[in-house]
């Protein structure tokens, strides 16, 4: 037979106090379970019991009995200054990491001729503070997994860095590092754009990109609003899908306005029109820079038509293949999906459509503007910007 289930006693205010902090919705979620574990175990419920009861596993009720025992209730609700969660990880340290995995380890003193996962986390973990990126030199390695398959990066493949590695990788970044660099100049020392002289023409520079395949969700039911049971808005599994659209943005890295347009596909056509966009946009006689990767349709003969037709107008910096993360628009996207993407359901596309633009006007109304700040001290601001205009190529 099993042992009967200990239980913890708790005084008529303690207990007052715990069941005031079951109710409230201004806290933590987390902060409701533990105090429900105490209420519970003080009724002598099993763990086992409790465990299913609040929604967590054995071990996570076990722990905060412990800390009961070893500190009162204040120990066992609220966790110590500088516990829980870390920080997110800051898009320059991801450039460094993927940067690093851009690389092979012999190049490092090492003798196997790719990464593996673990020794690509040894050698984060053994540099990270001498590049001046402490934190990292704790970092786990699904946290390294999980960083370079958004960036859809395998440096555990040969073909990898026989077939995919860009042979010109560290001229390209130089050259986008450049455009930071020269763009980091136009501003003072409190951050704000100095104006120009007027004398010479005016160079837009933005960072462009497409985000692919945002879908719209709708739910089969009603959300559930917060509870005595339930601290959050909850919500079943099913859903329907309602189809995709994509989003065509770029970010002016001098004023840090957001630019969008979502249409259905990303092909040709619609960059194009995103062009037009950018043109009537800009006063007529500046050039507008725009730093992109080099995806087929950013110098597809259908683009290259149309730039024919307004020669001068605009200058491309690609980024190098693997080299998407130097795309500082990037990191606006990943900013947008966690505050708004993440879990959102909408009844239709055309909704989605319209509260993805509810969301970069939002942003304008404060708009903050991106700067880079990685790698750039080794960077003589004095070269010169290789730019691409994209002529039309003659037939051989």
């Amino acid at each position: 037979m099993g042992r009967n289930a200990s239980s913890i006693k708790l005084t008529k205010a303690e207990r007052d106090y715990l069941e005031l902090q079951t109710r409230a919705r201004t806290i933590q979620a987390q902060t409701v379970i533990r105090a429900r574990i105490l209420l519970l175990k003080a009724d002598g419920i099993s763990i086992d019991k409790i465990a299913d009861k609040v929604g967590i596993n054995r071990k996570s009720v076990m722990l905060c009995l412990k800390k009961y025992k070893e500190g009162g209730i204040e120990n066992a609700l609220f966790d110590a200054p500088g516990r829980g969660r870390n920080a997110e990880i800051t898009d320059e340290e991801k450039a460094w990491i993927i940067n690093l995995a851009c690389q092979k380890p012999v190049d490092f003193g090492y003798a196997a001729e790719t990464w593996t996962y673990v020794k690509l986390t040894s050698h984060i973990n053994k540099t990270a503070e001498a590049a001046g990126f402490t934190r990292l030199s704790t970092i786990h390695k699904s946290t390294v997994n999980t960083i370079l398959e958004e960036a859809d990066i395998k440096p555990h493949k040969i073909r990898y860095y026989c077939e995919n590695r860009d042979p010109d990788f560290d001229a390209k970044m130089h050259n986008v590092l450049l455009v930071y660099k020269q763009l980091s100049l136009q501003f003072d020392e409190n951050g704000n754009l100095i104006p120009s002289p007027g004398n010479g023409q005016m160079v837009h520079v933005l960072s462009y990109d497409e985000k692919p395949g945002i879908q719209a969700i709708a739910t089969t039911s009603d959300d559930l609003r917060p509870d005595e049971q339930h601290s959050t808005f909850c919500r079943d599994y099913e859903y329907k899908r309602l189809g995709t659209v994509s989003l065509l943005a770029a970010i002016d890295l001098q004023t840090g306005e957001c630019i969008p347009l979502i249409r259905d596909k990303h092909s040709s056509r619609e960059y194009i029109e995103f062009l037009k966009l950018l043109d009537g946009k800009y006063p007529k006689g500046d050039k507008i820079r725009i730093v992109l990767d080099n995806l087929k349709v950013h110098t597809s003969e259908e683009t290259r038509r149309y730039l024919a037709t307004i020669p001068g107008r605009f200058e491309f910096v690609f980024t190098p293949k693997h080299g998407s993360w130097l795309n500082m628009v990037e990191g606006f996207f990943s900013k947008m999906t966690r505050q708004m993407l993440r879990g959102i359901r909408v009844k239709s596309k055309e909704e989605l459509t319209d509260r993805v633009y509810k969301y970069f006007n939002e942003a304008n109304e404060e708009p903050v503007v991106f700067h880079w700040k990685y790698n750039l001290d080794d960077v003589d601001v004095s070269e010169t910007v290789i730019v691409d205009t994209l002529p039309i190529k003659k037939s051989s």
